[in-house]
């Protein structure tokens, strides 16, 4: 079931419940799905599906932080329970272990397909990889967390090669 059509049930779901805050939060997510949608002009992936609910989530997460800085705790805690049931929709986090084994492999892919061991300066290419790598594999990754391993890794194949 794709995130659009479990949206769909949710949405029908919290009507009956008269669960007002869940159902404007998921109408918004919503909207933002469809919008998107009408701006391809054709049906979006689970990939971009993922990559709006993640805009909404940093989007939810920024207005945490400027609410708690402007001693508004009633409007911060209505946006931290927007960004829990947003982030029941993301597909599963991946763990710091899979990351890493991820940037290995994609580490390890730019060699062979280079023929040499890849430097800091290939920091992009690597990143590139590894992302891509997330995506087909249907997890989510934090990019400060893995970009921290793409630099760990690349480093350490660095001082390997000197």
């Amino acid at each position: 079931m794709s995130i659009a059509e479990k949206l769909g049930t949710d949405i029908i779901t919290a009507m009956k419940a008269h669960q007002e805050h869940r159902l404007t939060t998921l109408r918004m997510v919503k909207s933002a799905l469809r919008s998107k949608e009408i701006d391809k002009r054709q049906p979006l992936t689970d990939a971009e599906q993922t990559q709006i609910l993640s805009t909404l989530l940093k989007q939810r997460r920024e207005s945490v932080e400027s609410f708690t800085k402007g001693n508004r705790p009633e409007l911060a805690a209505r946006e931290q329970a927007e960004i829990v049931m947003i982030e029941a929709y993301m597909p599963q986090a991946a763990g710091e272990d899979q990351l890493r084994a991820i940037v290995q492999a994609a580490v390890a892919q730019l060699a062979a397909s280079t023929g040499q061991q890849p430097t800091p300066r290939e920091m992009g290419a690597v990143m590139k990889l590894a992302q891509q790598q997330v995506l087909a594999t249907a997890l989510r990754a934090d990019g400060r967390l893995l970009s921290e391993l793409v630099k760990a890794e690349l480093a350490k194949v660095k001082i390997n090669s000197d």
